[in-house]
């Protein structure tokens, strides 16, 4: 499997930004589709962005759309999450998750499909 290290949280006032990055290692990061997802205090654990192998394809929840955006290297083995215009609802655990996957076009954004999940990062808005 792959082993992933979340980092770039932190605490922002409302209309700020923040880059999350997600560091792969263990296995080559182009195998893999990616996902983020985050958890609030006292809810699930909920889907927020979705990258395919290459790239080519993304997928947001709607309540991100137009505000982050999910991207990767794969030379650096790196997924990011640039969010801009943060809201206080936006404050939870940030994880990213690793499906490996055979379909270069494909992204995943069920729970159950996920292979590998980082420890998560926390971010904070203050309103």
């Amino acid at each position: 499997q792959v082993q992933l290290v979340e980092s770039g949280g932190g605490l922002v006032q409302a209309g700020g930004s923040l880059r999350l990055s997600c560091a792969a290692s263990g296995r080559t990061l182009s195998s893999y589709a990616m996902s983020w997802f985050r958890r609030a205090p006292g809810e699930e654990r909920e889907f927020v962005a979705a990258i395919s192998r290459l790239g080519s394809s993304t997928y947001y929840t709607d309540s991100v759309k137009g505000r982050f955006t999910i991207s990767r290297d794969n030379a650096k083995n790196t997924v990011y999450l640039q969010m801009n215009s943060l809201k206080p609802e936006d404050t939870a655990v940030y994880y990213c998750a690793a499906k490996q996957s055979y379909y270069i076009g494909t992204y995943y954004y069920s729970l159950a499909d996920f292979d590998s999940w980082g420890q998560g990062t926390q971010v904070t808005v203050s309103s």
